[in-house]
């Protein structure tokens, strides 16, 4: 088949390594001049199942009205968001019910699960050099009872299969050194031994090159303005002033998704969700940075090893529409987060040694991907996955090549089906 995908990210390629690798024709259209440059650029380094639950925890409406105005807020909602959201706003709190959050963080587990086996597939069948890390995720305590509730809400995804090792101080210590400075603040942690790390923006530029090496053709700077549909098909996609046609299509395009499906009639409960990173060198104090990802859940952030020579603090989440405006209180936040987690190597740092960056998370309302088809004959989806991009990518590509070819997947299809919205 000729086969068109829409987006030239995470979600995007790895979907159209799995259909060349299937044997298709295809073309990626993306609007940045590169592969990998939006959501996937800096995003948190890591492929953590560990962290897979959805961001609408039980209680979270509670939370969110706390954290108004708040800079610091792990989650914040801006009012310029607020004409986006009442639908999927509502879904969002709906699906925040405990046995639905239990069921979607499941969900989410398997298709993590899935996809660190087809990455580490993807990199034996391929050369790439995108600072590859299996050490592993991190998550550091500071009182007992936050450490109890973590274990009470990860003990479904533990018994579904979720490795990890929990470790008392002494433990914790030994295996990340870094972490001495504050280690009277600590009680211990949880080492989960499946989480990889890796960039994945290197990872995109890549696999784009494997790609046009083995015949795919890639049109950076080629924005898609819209869908064009003929009865129950897809007949086409406007582009540079033309209308390119192919015999199936995958929009992959992240938060661009919803407008571009909209054109064509077709409803996608995903909305933006506004991240943020900073990345500094190594270099300015090697000893007294991570070794391994480092996760706090009471500062809401992770600290993470980009291959040997970065280090990257990645967290919150904003509510703000489609706006990528760099706020620099959020900015001074992750500062002040990484000097709460590692104050050596934060007082080693020179304004001019941060590199401050913001994306647009495809964040679907229940904290599910959406994947595979759709009401459209030949249209499928992969997109929505909110803060589990990097995480869920190549096993998301898998399940969407599947349905698209009728080969049986390794997952229940109906789970991250748009369908499942009715």
């Amino acid at each position: 088949m000729r086969i068109i995908v829409i987006g030239a990210g995470l979600a995007g390629l790895t979907t159209a390594w799995y259909l060349q690798r299937d044997g298709h024709e295809v073309t990626v259209f993306e609007s940045a001049p590169g592969p990998g440059l939006a959501t996937s650029f800096a995003n948190g380094a890591m492929l953590h199942p560990s962290i897979c639950s959805p961001w609408n925890t039980p209680g979270i409406f509670w939370q969110v009205l706390r954290w108004l105005g708040r800079e610091d807020a792990p989650m914040l909602l801006r009012a310029r968001a607020l004409p986006g959201l009442p639908g999927w706003g509502a879904a969002f709190l709906r699906n925040s019910a405990p046995d639905r959050f239990v069921a979607n963080s499941r969900k989410n587990l398997r298709l993590a699960t899935l996809s660190l086996a087809e990455m580490a597939a993807i990199r034996a069948a391929a050369p790439l050099a995108y600072c590859y890390q299996g050490r592993g995720l991190l998550s550091v305590f500071r009182n007992e009872r936050v450490r109890a509730a973590r274990l009470a809400e990860i003990d479904p995804l533990a018994a579904a299969g979720l490795p990890l090792r929990v470790l008392d101080r002494d433990a914790l210590l030994a295996l990340e050194p870094s972490l001495t400075p504050i280690g009277g603040e600590l009680v211990g942690g949880i080492h989960y031994t499946a989480d990889e790390g890796g960039d994945a923006h290197l990872f995109c530029v890549g696999l784009a090159r494997q790609l046009a090496a083995r015949g795919a053709q890639l049109r950076y700077g080629t924005p898609v303005q819209r869908l064009v549909r003929r009865g129950v098909l897809l007949d086409g996609v406007q582009a540079a002033g033309e209308n390119h046609r192919a015999d199936a299509y995958v929009l992959a395009a992240a938060s661009q998704s919803t407008a571009l499906a909209a054109g064509i009639g077709l409803k996608l409960p995903v909305r933006p969700v506004k991240g943020y990173s900073i990345t500094m060198p190594r270099s300015v104090a090697p000893t007294a940075a991570p070794l391994i990802g480092i996760e706090d859940s009471e500062l809401h952030a992770v600290a993470v090893p980009v291959g040997d020579d970065r280090v990257r603090v990645a967290g919150t989440a904003e509510l703000a529409g489609h706006d990528l405006a760099i706020n620099p209180a959020r900015i001074d936040n992750l500062v002040g987060l990484l000097t709460r987690l590692f104050p050596e190597f934060a007082g080693a740092l020179r304004p001019g040694d941060i590199s401050a960056w913001t994306g647009l998370r495809p964040m679907c309302a229940d904290g599910v991907p959406l994947l595979g088809v759709t009401g459209i004959g030949n249209l499928y989806l992969n997109t929505g996955h909110g803060h589990l991009g990097w995480t869920l990518a190549a096993g998301s590509a898998r399940l969407v090549a599947d349905s698209m070819v009728g080969r049986q997947p390794p997952l229940a299809a109906g789970d991250y089906a748009l369908a499942r919205f009715g």
